[in-house]
């Protein structure tokens, strides 16, 4: 061994003294609470934007709603579009666990989709969110105003979409229905779960069992 590095042989451990374990412990706890208050912000700010759009946000109201200091939330978040960005992802984890993740129990194909439409149903029908569907109340707000919510809100929705699309895909490549105009199909299921969403919204009860009959009449068996 070297001269050079010989010392290091004999250099003690560091050990953090009681006061200094306190403080990262201490640290380590205002992390976690950090987090937690930040995801029940978040969760919240769903249920107001999917009735009154993201742009309905603020950190005065969601301040009032939960009882929290509006300084608070400012310093998790920093700027308004953080937090509508903040509220979009927790919109869309909530949406994969309510709607996503319990349609891949079924079969790749008709099955599945069918199942991602059940669940849609589902999700509009007893409300995963106060206002109904998140996106429908929050895209408009965006649609024409290029960022990066318009950004995230267009990800989502195309990520959905490209899920169907697969099921379709999947659905034609086996069999299982004739071959259609893929991007029409997608288009006219797409309308029809939003104009279901509208209509429960307005009281119309019979909007789930239209979706189901309107997504059939799609999905013609091969002759």
């Amino acid at each position: 061994m070297s001269a050079a590095l010989a010392p290091l042989r004999h250099r003690p451990f560091r050990h953090l003294s009681s006061t200094g374990t306190a403080s990262v412990v201490m640290a380590d706890q205002r992390l976690v609470r950090g987090a937690r208050t930040r995801h029940k912000i978040a969760r919240h700010g769903v249920d107001v934007a999917s009735l009154e759009g993201l742009n309905g946000l603020s950190i005065g109201r969601l301040a009032a709603d939960l009882e929290l200091s509006k300084s608070g939330i400012q310093t998790l978040f920093k700027t308004k579009e953080n937090l509508q960005l903040a509220v979009a992802e927790s919109a869309r984890e909530e949406f994969i666990k309510a709607v996503v993740r319990p349609a891949q129990n079924a079969q790749p194909g008709i099955a599945r989709l069918r199942a991602l439409t059940e669940r849609w149903i589902s999700y509009i029908e007893a409300p995963l969110f106060a206002g109904g569907c998140f996106w429908a109340a929050s895209l408009p707000d965006f649609d024409s105003r290029p960022g990066k919510v318009r950004d995230a809100l267009l990800f989502h929705r195309r990520t959905w979409l490209a899920l169907l699309a697969g099921e379709l895909h999947r659905a034609v490549d086996t069999g299982e229905i004739a071959q259609l105009d893929m991007d029409l199909t997608l288009f006219q299921i797409d309308a029809v779960l939003n104009a279901a969403n509208t209509a429960l919204r307005l009281g119309e009860s019979d909007a789930a069992s239209k979706v189901r009959r309107a997504v059939d009449g799609l999905l013609v068996p091969p002759h």
